[in-house]
């Protein structure tokens, strides 16, 4: 339990602080309610679940014989971020469009351009894979562990997005928190660039 505790420690304080998946989860909330955000809180999960596993069993190797493939990546994401900013930003209000939430499929592909869900996976490889042991097995632990511990927060950022959504009722309300979720997305795109 001590040597899983660190890995504990940082599956929740990647999952539970602002990125790209709690934007959305949030905003999904807000919009489409709790049955609407269950799709993307499994699909994220699904997507980083894979992406995990991939870079406990060598994908890992690549970024570090090829650094340069790590950096084209956290540009890509971080353009992406950008782009999804803008879009955000840009959304319609209540009335005037009919939007779709995203899908369990959108949300698990999304985390191959996502820069935080990779940080968190070459972390978690990295740093946290054991040396020792079937690699198999052990990949499928530290992948298990961070599907267990970022679920429940996954889900917090989901209700807080339903908590607000009467607030949101108003096209004034929802397209300021339109453009605050835009600008969250836009901040992290930069910090991820540097």
């Amino acid at each position: 339990m001590t040597e899983l505790l660190p890995l504990m420690s940082y599956c929740f304080v990647m999952s539970a602080t602002p990125g790209p998946n709690n934007v959305m989860l949030a905003t999904t909330g807000a919009g489409f309610g709790y049955r609407g955000a269950l799709p993307v809180i499994l699909g994220i999960q699904a997507g980083l679940f894979v992406q995990t596993m991939l870079m406990c069993v060598g994908l890992g190797s690549v970024f570090v014989a090829y650094p340069m493939a790590q950096q084209i990546l956290r540009i890509a994401g971080a353009l992406y971020l950008m782009f999804l900013a803008w879009k955000l930003a840009g959304a319609s209000v209540a009335g005037t469009g009919a939007p779709k939430a995203v899908s369990f499929a959108q949300a698990a592909l999304f985390q191959a351009l996502n820069p935080k869900s990779w940080l968190k996976a070459v972390t978690m490889a990295s740093v946290f894979m054991p040396a020792q042991g079937n690699m198999l097995a052990c990949a499928l632990l530290v992948s298990v562990i961070g599907t267990v511990v970022g679920m429940p927060c996954n889900v917090v950022w989901a209700l807080f997005g339903v908590s607000i959504r009467n607030v949101l009722k108003a096209p004034r309300s929802q397209r300021i928190f339109n453009l605050a979720m835009g600008g969250v997305l836009l901040v992290l795109a930069v910090l991820f660039l540097r």
